[in-house]
């Protein structure tokens, strides 16, 4: 649980309006408008006192009776237009903080490093930039105004009832009081079960978002009944988390309705008991009672205000949680520019992993400038963990790198991003043209510049063949591609990005003949001139490699050229030979 899991209420109340400069512009002013909509409200009950007073026992002229109703409708229409100029500034402030909220969110979540993205599910994080902010959207545009309104129209009413009677005053606090207790102690209550309830929907969001995306997988193993029960276990934990705090807030709203008729008898009681003898008029009798009755609105409406911010509270909480999540990756100010050209790596004693899960064990290497190196190892050697650490999506836990004689901690993000790109083994793309897809690795390529990445990669024919061509949309992360295919484009979009630093996790064993070939010729013209690291899937990029790097069990374990390898006699000499045997089983196999 986070710090902000712990915040009570109004912690969580008080830090939003300290964190929120959206909502304190012009605070000052809706509040204004917020007193003058409940002065409004007090000057019916004022005119109708004054008119049984005076008018049944005194008497009074057309002209004095048609002023008093006169300012009543001014009274009346002068609140209701306070009234509505505040709730549209708090609406208006509400949206423009929650939109200023929901990028701050995005913005922290991309800084998150790679071990808190493992860590994190994603479904849970779409849900706290989403679902979890959209609670407090209905909280800032209606109960936000409810509490601002209804505040000054019970401070506004019973100092009025005081001015009346003192002691109906007294009798309608001492009746409100268990309202209040009663209140507090639901309200604890409910912000427990709602905050269950926003971390049972994360939950069910990420159960979803997985149903969704590995809909592949699910069919092509069947496993169809799995998914759902697990899908079904999550709705049905949500349920459960919300009939919770339903049946609490059920016990929450007729609660207020039966204090406010409680009030309003004591009053009635001790104000015929009163009488005239005790200085109480008919008039002021009826007018208190109208007070009494404006003053209960707001505490009767509390209970659905309550019920409501303690849903946008838990949300707010879960959103506080993420942005509270320590960012591990942090920028330099101003950092270091890289040089210009290929540079050298130097990896120097780096130890990483995830949480309590060590992946790499005090790593050395040297990668010389302009080289074509080969990373290989068995699946889990920390090979692609030790890639993403290269282009800083995290920091070592012990040791350092060293890029171009500048610790990658010390390098200009805007340096580091145009300097050192990764195309990984799935290249992720946007629900957009391949055109748009390609421009994410430079936004200033024109369409030429696009066209002679493919050119120079080889791959003008492929990108030609599609439907049309370079505006063919790829579909929600490429789907409407085939993995190579998506390769391809990312390859582009790296070229067009021109780094001087090439990170390249293979594709390869997911890809037909024909596009490993379009893959390797466009690799080997993407890696020219520019230093290159490629996590092998294959040894046949290891044989072309300058240099190999050999992990095992998340160490670095041997280094050297193929042949020096092969000869040495260690773990890649034995890695070469299975795959070796294995050529030559399927080559035996399609000869026959």
């Amino acid at each position: 649980m986070g710090a902000s899991q712990r915040l009570s209420t109004i912690d969580v109340l008080r830090r939003g309006w300290r964190s929120s400069p959206e909502l304190r512009a012009g605070a000052g002013v809706t509040l204004l408008l917020a007193l003058v909509s409940a002065g409004g409200r007090v000057v019916v009950p004022v005119l109708v006192q004054q008119m049984l007073d005076r008018g049944l026992h005194h008497g009074v002229g057309g002209a004095v009776f048609w002023s008093m109703a006169g300012g009543g409708v001014l009274a009346v229409v002068a609140t209701g237009v306070a009234a509505a100029a505040t709730r549209t500034r708090m609406a208006r402030a509400g949206e423009s903080a929650l939109c200023a909220l929901r990028t701050r969110a995005f913005r922290h979540i991309h800084r998150l490093s790679l071990a808190t993205q493992t860590d994190e599910r994603r479904g849970a994080l779409v849900s706290r930039v989403t679902s979890d902010i959209e609670t407090m959207s209905h909280f800032l545009s209606w109960a936000g105004v409810a509490w601002l309104v209804n505040i000054a129209v019970m401070a506004v009413v019973l100092g009025v009832m005081a001015v009346y009677d003192w002691r109906l005053t007294l009798v309608a606090l001492v009746v409100v009081v268990p309202m209040g207790v009663v209140l507090s102690m639901v309200q604890r209550r409910l912000a427990v079960a709602y905050d269950t309830v926003r971390s049972r929907i994360a939950d069910m969001f990420a159960a979803v978002s997985e149903a969704v995306l590995g809909h592949h997988v699910i069919r092509s193993y069947g496993a169809q009944r799995q998914s759902t029960e697990r899908l079904e276990s999550s709705i049905e934990a949500s349920r459960k988390a919300n009939v919770r705090a339903g049946v609490i807030s059920a016990f929450l709203f007729p609660s207020g309705d039966v204090f406010s008729v409680l009030t309003v008898a004591a009053v009635l009681v001790l104000g015929v008991w009163l009488g005239p003898a005790g200085g109480l008029s008919v008039g002021k009798l009826v007018a208190f009672l109208f007070l009494t009755s404006l003053f209960l609105e707001p505490v009767a409406e509390f209970t659905e205000i309550i019920d409501n911010t303690q849903t946008a509270v838990a949300g707010w909480r879960k959103v506080l949680d993420v942005l509270d999540t320590p960012v591990e990756v942090i920028d330099p100010d101003p950092g270091v520019a890289l040089p210009a050209g290929p540079p050298a790596i130097e990896v120097q004693g780096v130890s990483f992993g995830y949480r309590d899960a060590p992946v790499l064990h005090e790593v050395w290497a040297t990668v010389p400038a302009g080289a074509q190196v080969a990373v290989v190892g068995a699946t889990g050697s920390g090979k692609t963990t030790l890639a993403k650490l290269l282009t800083r999506l995290a920091d070592p836990d012990e040791g350092r790198i060293v890029i171009g004689g500048v610790d990658l901690r010390d390098v200009a993000p805007s340096s580091l991003r145009t300097s050192v790109v990764m195309v990984p083994q799935e290249g992720f793309l946007f629900d957009t043209t391949v055109l748009e897809n390609v421009r994410f690795g430079r936004p200033a390529a024109d369409d030429d510049d696009v066209r002679a990445a493919f050119a120079e990669l080889g791959l003008k024919s492929w990108v030609d063949a599609l439907p049309r061509g370079l505006h063919t949309r790829v579909g929600q992360r490429g789907d409407s591609l085939s993995v190579g295919e998506r390769q391809l484009v990312s390859l582009a979009r790296a070229y067009v990005a021109n780094p001087t630093c090439l990170i390249l996790d293979e594709a390869t064993s997911a890809v037909d003949p024909a596009t490993e070939v379009r893959i390797s010729r466009a690799v080997e013209s993407l890696s020219r001139g520019r230093t290159s690291v490629t996590i092998a899937h294959r040894l046949a990029t290891a044989e072309r490699a300058q240099l190999v790097l050999v992990m095992d069990g998340g160490r670095l374990v041997e280094q050297g050229t193929h042949e020096e390898l092969v000869r040495l006699g260690g773990v890649y000499a034995a890695m070469h030979r299975r795959w070796s045997s294995g050529i030559e089983a399927e080559t035996a196999v399609q000869a026959r």
